[in-house]
């Protein structure tokens, strides 16, 4: 038997393939999102709807430790109780069904932003590849938008 987070995930893979069908011909820029943005929209937080509301109709891009990045959050949840371990790769499946580009980042210049602005390295890794590629920014991190804005990122809310 599904647990109801299960079925939302499954409910929610439905809706956005569906989506992602009808706008596939409409790409109007692309956006770097970060994790905690598709962890939302996976997990059904009330963040969600505002999320597939910017994103609709556009490409995503991640730096490429962002499955790693997710497999840590899922297991953190996990043993915080939030999220049961049957689930875990519900959500993983769920993550896994939204289109992203995964792209290389100069590690040294993410290290260099983490160093100045006190962040740790994985939150560097988005905003080097935001600042690198000139794409707008999507994050529900209050500092990490803070520090795009410092670098003169766009910054999506």
């Amino acid at each position: 038997m599904l647990t109801p987070r299960e079925t939302r995930c499954r409910l929610f893979l439905t809706d956005w393939l569906d989506i992602r069908c009808i706008l596939s011909t409409i790409v109007l820029v692309e956006i770097v999102a970060d994790t905690n943005t598709f962890l939302a929209v996976a997990l059904d937080e009330p963040e969600r709807a505002r999320i597939v509301q910017l994103t609709m109709g556009h490409d995503l891009v991640a730096p490429e430790i962002l499955p790693f990045e997710i497999g840590n959050a899922l297991t953190a949840l996990m043993k915080r109780g939030v999220l049961q371990a049957g689930e875990v790769s519900t959500v993983w499946d769920a993550v896994q069904a939204i289109p992203v580009d995964l792209r290389a980042v100069d590690i040294k210049e993410a290290l260099g932003i983490a160093v100045r602005f006190g962040l740790y390295a994985y939150d560097a890794y988005f905003l080097e590849c935001a600042r690198t590629l000139r794409l707008p920014l999507l994050t529900l991190d209050k500092g990490m938008r803070s520090v795009a804005r410092e670098l003169a990122i766009e910054v999506l809310e």
